[in-house]
């Protein structure tokens, strides 16, 4: 095993399946609410801008934040923008990965990795706790963290920092995984963890020649495999 390695802790969507499977599945829905889509991914661009001016500040009433923000976009009544951001976005997608593929040899290469010793987190923008669920994964995990309950979205360093603490490890002792430089690499070398960037064959990484800002790359979970353990 990889010398201070103690536990590999992962995103979720666009890491363990490819997004693309999830976006077709959503063309109908993305087509009818544009403008709700639109406004909300704004809402959270203003989100992570506001963060990087200040990247341990938390939002405690996150939730109701976001709708704010949206609302205002919208101009529309915030509660009314939550509960529909609550309903269609969180609740309304989460359906969808009852027939999602994850990525070659993910399965495997979790259990091989529990097998080894290795203490496993995951850690998504989004509740993830449904997601997997349906993708028959939420027996994996030593601990599963949703960023937004801790206030921030990534990369802030609240949501890492809560998840090396969920593992009862070190951060420099957590590789971090995702598919994401500026959220996923970022935000878990800004808490001290190790990372490691999946550029799998349907990662826009692929097409990214420059510096990762990753301690590794891989293309394949037997890759990784391979490289922590």
């Amino acid at each position: 095993m990889r010398q201070g390695i103690s536990a590999v802790a992962f995103d979720l969507d666009g890491t363990l399946y490819p997004n693309y499977r999830l976006n077709i599945r959503l063309l109908p829905f993305l087509c009818k609410h544009g403008p709700l889509i639109a406004a909300f991914a704004r809402a959270r661009g203003i989100i992570r801008r506001r963060q990087e001016q200040s990247p341990s500040a938390v939002a405690p009433d996150f939730y109701d934040y976001q709708a704010r923000l949206t609302a205002d976009l919208l101009h529309a009544p915030p509660e009314q923008v939550k509960e529909t951001i609550e309903r269609l976005i969180y609740r309304g997608w989460e359906r969808h990965f009852y027939k999602i593929k994850l990525f070659p040899h993910v399965r495997e290469v979790l259990a091989e990795l529990r097998t080894a010793g290795l203490k496993l987190g995951l850690l998504s923008d989004f509740p993830p706790q449904t997601k997997l669920n349906n993708l028959g994964l939420s027996a994996c995990w030593d601990a599963v963290l949703c960023s937004e309950h801790a206030g921030a979205i990534k990369p802030a360093l609240r949501p890492f920092a809560e998840l090396a603490d969920a593992l009862r490890c070190p951060p420099e002792q957590v590789l971090y995984v995702g598919n994401s430089r500026p959220y996923d690499m970022a935000g878990a070398r800004r808490a001290g963890m190790k990372t490691a960037l999946f550029t799998g064959c349907f990662s826009r990484n692929r097409l990214f020649t420059g510096a990762t800002g990753a301690d590794f790359t891989f293309q394949s979970y037997r890759q990784l495999r391979n490289f922590v353990l």
